[in-house]
């Protein structure tokens, strides 16, 4: 018995790397969240700001909300892409596409129930199922999965994920000077400029390398966006400017560029960037996630956009 209840002991230490303490966390509505132990069982109640950052960090939730497709088929945005895990290839189960199926969250009997801010289901609901919550994922992913880790006992994971991203950044700025290059994000909405202070994953990389922004960008309050009239696109110039296009749509990056000219008809000849071929379309599935695994991948959007190019030559040249 003695190997076994060894095992056993392993085991259990693997699951609960923190002491049996109870965890005490103040979320990000000032609400104190009570654990007896690191959560196991989670609901989540947001697919690309909770779901993919509690796969990243080691622990698939019990359920989550998700999204429809045409076919009515659930799916979890940006997740195959980013993680490689959906409903169809996990047991994750599907909860709903806006409001989460209180009665089934009751059935599953979940020891945490993770939400945010801007969800329509009230917390007031939800904590009577279990202990919730409550994140700011406009705060950005590392704040994000401090939260998570702390609720989880997963810290060990979450400083591996900041060591990369740290040392990703860290190459970046050792390739680029950022501090003497302007950049810029923003989408066109409705036939107006959408602008937020750091558009999630590709703005958190942004800031976190030194990049300059137009002073329009910097004076959006952190952690918010302003929509501004199409007039106002030259302050929006910069030496690079990227532009997050639905790319979980047919006509993805075209349809972007359409609606550009639909607001305003050449637009490319206001702005410098556009002009020297520096309006970069990028994938908004990735760029708008809060997770390590979309930092990742802008940072490489980045690096890349930044590289030097090789001169043209030609035939006569030695």
């Amino acid at each position: 018995m003695k190997p076994l209840l060894l095992s056993l002991a392993i085991l259990l230490g693997a699951f609960f790397p923190v002491t049996a303490e109870p965890i005490r966390i103040v979320d990000d509505i000032g609400r104190n969240v009570a654990l007896d132990r690191p959560a196991i069982r989670i609901v989540s109640d947001y697919d690309i700001d909770v779901t993919i950052p509690l796969i990243e960090l080691g622990i698939l939730p019990i359920a989550s909300h998700g999204r429809i497709q045409g076919n009515g088929k659930p799916y979890l945005r940006s997740s195959r892409l980013l993680t490689g895990v959906d409903f169809d290839n996990s047991d994750i189960i599907f909860l709903g596409a806006a409001e989460i199926d209180l009665e089934r969250v009751a059935a599953l009997k979940p020891d945490l129930i993770v939400t945010e801010v801007s969800r329509p289901t009230p917390v007031d609901k939800l904590e009577q199922l279990a202990p919730t919550l409550v994140i700011n994922s406009d705060l950005g992913a590392p704040h994000v999965y401090r939260l998570l880790a702390q609720a989880t006992g997963r810290e060990p994971e979450r400083l591996r994920l900041e060591s990369r991203y740290l040392a990703q950044i860290a190459l970046l700025k050792s390739e680029v000077r950022t501090d003497m290059q302007t950049v810029s994000v923003f989408q066109p909405l409705r036939g107006k400029l959408n602008v937020y202070h750091s558009y999630r994953a590709i703005g958190q990389v942004l800031r976190d390398a030194g990049f300059r922004f137009p002073n329009l960008l910097d004076e959006v309050p952190e952690g918010q966006s302003i929509v501004v009239s199409a007039e106002r696109l030259p302050e929006l110039d910069a030496d690079v400017i990227f532009d997050p296009y639905r790319s979980d749509r047919k006509a993805g990056a075209k349809a972007e560029i359409a609606a550009m000219e639909k607001m305003i008809p050449g637009f490319c000849r206001f702005l410098k960037a556009c002009r020297n071929g520096r309006y970069v379309l990028i994938p908004r599935e990735e760029a708008i996630s809060n997770s390590y695994a979309a930092l990742s991948r802008m940072v490489a959007t980045v690096q890349t956009t930044f590289a030097p190019h090789p001169a043209a030559t030609t035939a006569s040249d030695p």
